[in-house]
């Protein structure tokens, strides 16, 4: 049994690539959902992180990015967690002489994408079946569920 186990990550520490039911995955790894009825994507958000001479994010703000590729149609989606990004817009700062109603709010550290079954368009998000890859393309770690 033990045996068993390094093998499978020797496997996985090789190919950087692998089938999960939950896992983190770094800058650059890819995971693997077969058949998922569901897929959550997940990071911690840690705290913004700055540095140089312009304070520039040296963290992505906190944020994660992933690359979705999906078997069903051939399809790549690029998908940005930004828990600490705030899209709220700037009436709070101009004293309202935009006209524009408050509205935004801060980003989101979760995502669930749901199948849908007999979804007629392939190219939509919902059309998860078959095998799914996730990259990670950002600086952050993603934590990935297969349902």
């Amino acid at each position: 049994m033990l045996y068993v186990v390094l093998v499978l990550l020797g496997l996985m520490a090789r190919n950087r690539s692998f089938i999960i039911y939950a896992a983190s995955i770094s800058t650059g790894q890819t995971a693997k959902c077969n058949d998922a009825k569901s897929i959550t994507l997940e990071t911690a958000g840690p705290a913004n992180a700055t540095g140089g001479k312009f304070s520039y994010s040296t963290n992505d703000r906190g944020g994660a990015n992933v690359v979705i590729w999906k078997s069903s149609n051939f399809t790549t989606i690029p998908i940005t967690l930004g828990p600490n990004d705030n899209n709220n817009s700037l009436n709070g700062t101009d004293g309202g002489r935009t006209g524009l109603p408050q509205r935004g709010g801060m980003g989101k550290h979760k995502v669930t994408l749901v199948s849908q079954n007999n979804f007629s368009r392939g190219d939509s998000i919902g059309d998860i079946g078959g095998l799914v890859k996730i990259t990670n393309t950002g600086l952050n770690p993603v934590t990935v569920s297969c349902n």
